[in-house]
């Protein structure tokens, strides 16, 4: 293996790990679920295709606000970001759980559920850009050690992962 090669691997690895890269990783593939649930309403999917996809939506969800709730939040404040901004942040989280708990209380042919699930992902969307566009940059001009909380999150979300989708069946 060239240098080179040592040395984009090694600075691949280390991207990985970075809190921030983590986290937006987690926004852009829950995009793509999201936009995959759409499509499955769009063709008229019975219950049983969008189900377990939305479940696999609500799942990552709720791992993702835990990452940010127990770990993330709670450095960014130690690094006096913004804290309005990490205020509003954790308001979008109890919103995004209500709903989540909603639809998990629901089945595919209710009235509503697509309604409820579409609507959370415009709500991400939401928490996504003002994160990306506002909390993000300031976390990365902050005295955070990304590279650390990284390493923290991706141990956390392994477990969680682990506890939340015993049993769970994934759609690919």
């Amino acid at each position: 293996m060239t240098s080179k090669s040592t040395a984009h691997k090694a600075q691949s690895q280390t991207a990985t790990l970075d809190a921030i890269k983590l986290l937006t990783d987690d926004h852009k593939e829950v995009h793509a679920l999201f936009q995959k649930y759409q499509k499955l309403v769009e063709q008229r999917a019975n219950g049983g295709e969008r189900q377990p996809l939305a479940e696999q939506i609500c799942t990552m969800l709720t791992v993702h606000a835990a990452l940010e709730e127990e770990i993330f939040y709670p450095a960014a404040r130690k690094a006096e970001v913004q804290s309005d901004l990490l205020d509003e942040a954790e308001v979008e989280h109890d919103s995004v759980s209500a709903l989540i708990a909603q639809i998990r209380d629901m089945q595919p042919n209710d009235a509503l559920y697509d309604a409820k699930v579409i609507v959370l992902g415009e709500y991400v969307d939401h928490h996504v850009k003002e994160e990306q566009d506002e909390m993000f940059p300031q976390c990365r001009k902050s005295s955070i050690d990304l590279i650390a909380l990284g390493r923290e999150l991706a141990a956390r979300k392994r477990a969680l992962v682990a506890e939340m989708t015993e049993g769970l069946q994934v759609v690919h």
